[in-house]
């Protein structure tokens, strides 16, 4: 299957990572960014093949926030299933932090959330293979390169993979708004996966059941709750500024 990917810091780390499985970029013609001239070197250095296209026919072809530049992925599926998302934990020295999204269906959200989660130096994301949303052109874009950066396990039965997690010494802590424990609250330090569910309907009973705490985060306006990649944001920098 082949996939587009737009933007400068998407298609950068792919050129960085994943040379191998660009077939085409396509830059826009007459750009004074030279982010682009850094994209075509790097290009022509991993040998590959680059088209030029004018503006009106390149934004014809590309929509949304693509800043002159678009690669085309052959994309073989990269996802770990569990028993290699496993592998990858038993490797990894050292307390280990992870992010479970259950239920999270906007790529929006989902780029946004890999990007969050490079930053604070989660070792992988977690999704359910149902009722998520896929790692599409939208959601690299908005990942802005972290798509190739954090391990992305993809599991056909969540509850089972967060049993496995658990067996492995690693502490469910579940997002609720009814949750009468704060995040600031919570011992965020250790090996920790944090788990969050949708803003519509927030976690699953079979994965809230998984979890070995839940949390809520403070809100002091009139709003009930904050979109999930801001969430994410909060509950993961937590975890951050506790565990250093």
């Amino acid at each position: 299957m082949k996939e587009w990917v737009i933007g400068i810091h998407a298609v950068s780390e792919l050129l960085r990572q994943r040379p191998q499985e660009i077939v085409a970029l396509v830059l826009q013609s007459g750009s004074a960014n030279k982010r682009l001239d850094e994209i075509k070197s790097a290009a022509v250095a991993a040998g590959v093949q680059i088209t030029e296209s004018d503006k009106s026919r390149f934004e014809k072809q590309f929509k949304g926030v693509h800043q002159g530049v678009a690669a085309q992925l052959q994309s073989n599926d990269t996802a770990l299933d569990e028993k290699q998302l496993l592998a990858l934990l038993d490797r990894i020295e050292g307390d280990k932090l992870l992010l479970v999204l259950d239920g999270v269906t906007d790529p929006h959200n989902l780029g946004a959330c890999l990007r969050t989660a490079d930053a604070a130096g989660v070792h992988a994301v977690v999704v359910p293979k149902d009722r998520s949303a896929p790692l599409n052109e939208i959601a690299r874009k908005v990942a802005s390169g972290a798509a190739e950066t954090v391990p992305y396990a993809v599991v056909t039965n969540l509850a089972r993979c967060l049993e496995s997690l658990k067996e492995r010494g690693i502490w469910l802590v579940g997002t609720s708004d009814k949750s009468e424990t704060t995040l600031y609250q919570q011992d965020l330090t250790g090996n920790l996966a944090l788990v969050m569910g949708s803003e519509g309907s927030g976690l699953r009973r079979l994965t809230r059941d998984c979890c070995d705490h839940e949390i809520s985060i403070p809100m002091s306006g009139e709003l009930s709750s904050l979109n999930v990649s801001v969430a994410t944001g909060v509950s993961l920098f937590e975890a951050v500024r506790q565990r250093r």
